[in-house]
């Protein structure tokens, strides 16, 4: 008699000679969340209403059909790409991308961000905000938080003030934590004369915005570094010494960006050691190429070192994934998409790894076993169990099958 096995039952047996069970790696990534942000789908534009140019050192190419105009287009796009995606998700929105066309920043309200709310609960997604300092007349000196003027500051630090609150709003309504990641562009183009000030005033503004206690259970702060941008390569207020520094005296979170570090510097590596130091960190996902140019995301071994550094130190409830990037120059929905799924792909081939015995050969000193044991793991028949895992989603294991 002759008994056939479907390509993920073979799959699970050899994984199973591993010590490993694909069926628990399945059931362990069900409960890790990626955060979709919303603004690849309009070049980071936002629904202000006024067509100004994107600033604040970043800078989204292409002009690929499709960019969403207004909230209702972007959230029926952000549906399709949805449907492409296996697993659980949340939506990260920018301060610019309510109901606020003639609102100023500093006087945006949870009622402005109503229609999100109720799609997310219609959706059972979890939101996450971002305050936007960047793209906005008082921006336009390089500097916000960390501006030397009192009135200009005092405009953004109501504006931060302001999101706190429908961040929380935002984890009152539906139930689920919103992560608030505050970044800002603040610095030089050129070599400055003083380099202190500017952060003595943003560690002053920064004190004022998070003086109001916030439920931990709807809202979590964030903080975001970044090496340079576009028009401030020579100097940057916030950077991660600073960003740590504060974040770990203030029990905030520190968040990871993947491009906004030196271009040989591991985001991986960092993630064990701030582990140590912070209860919780929040990783923006992106694909740098020679600088901070927010490329989609695809499978390649800084994403699988990364998904392995959370799942070998049980890292995924105390890190927050979200991915950030955005390409105007193919289609938007196809690269929430692919970035997305490769997120969780590398996730799924963490979940997968003989991580007991990689350890027990490394306790060992016997570094010849661990190298086999890690190249012979990147031919095992991952995919099946990928496929496994879209058919049970009711998902397209390929995006062109």
């Amino acid at each position: 008699m002759c008994m056939t096995h479907t390509p993920y039952e073979l799959a699970r047996a050899r994984y199973a000679a591993l010590g490993v069970d694909t069926d628990a790696a399945l059931r362990a990534l069900d409960k890790i969340p990626i955060s979709l942000h919303c603004w690849q789908g309009d070049d980071v534009r936002g629904f202000e209403g006024v067509s100004g140019e994107l600033s604040g050192g970043i800078q989204s190419t292409g002009s690929y059909p499709g960019r969403a105009a207004n909230a209702d287009e972007l959230r029926a796009n952000m549906e399709r790409a949805l449907a492409l995606i296996p697993g659980p998700a949340k939506v990260n929105l920018h301060a610019i991308y309510g109901e606020v066309a003639g609102v100023e920043r500093d006087q945006i309200e949870p009622r402005h961000f109503a229609a999100w709310v109720d799609w997310a609960k219609e959706k059972g997604l979890g939101l996450d905000f971002n305050p936007t300092l960047f793209s906005h007349p008082k921006a336009a000196d390089g500097l916000t938080l960390a501006h030397p003027d009192p009135e200009i500051r005092a405009f953004w630090i109501e504006h931060c003030k302001r999101c706190r609150r429908i961040s929380a709003s935002f984890g009152q309504a539906l139930g689920i934590p919103s992560v608030m990641n505050l970044w800002i562009a603040d610095g030089f183009k050129d070599i400055p004369a003083d380099r202190l000030t500017p952060r003595k005033r943003l560690k002053d503004a920064l004190d004022e915005i998070f003086a109001e206690p916030l439920d931990p259970a709807y809202h979590i702060d964030a903080l975001e570094s970044k090496l340079f941008g576009i028009g401030l390569e020579s100097y940057t207020v916030g950077s991660h010494e600073f960003y740590m520094g504060y974040a770990a005296a203030r029990g905030l979170a520190l968040c990871l960006d993947t491009g906004h570090f030196h271009p040989t510097e591991s985001i991986a590596d960092k993630l064990s050691a701030a582990s140590l130091f912070f209860n919780r960190l929040l990783l923006h996902v992106s694909r740098p190429v020679r600088w901070d140019s927010d490329h989609v995301v695809v499978l390649n071994e800084e994403l699988v070192g990364v998904a392995q550094e959370l799942v070998r130190h049980g890292l995924t409830e105390r890190v927050s994934v979200g991915l950030d990037y955005f390409d105007g120059s193919i289609d938007r929905i196809t690269a929430w998409a692919v970035g997305a799924r490769n997120m969780r792909k590398a996730l799924l081939l963490a979940l997968l790894e003989p991580y007991e015995a990689l350890k027990k050969a490394e306790y060992a000193f016997d570094f010849t076993r661990r190298l086999v044991l890690l190249e012979e793991f990147k031919s095992m028949p991952w995919g099946d169990v990928w496929g496994h895992y879209c058919h049970k989603k009711g998902v397209t294991a390929g995006l062109l099958g």
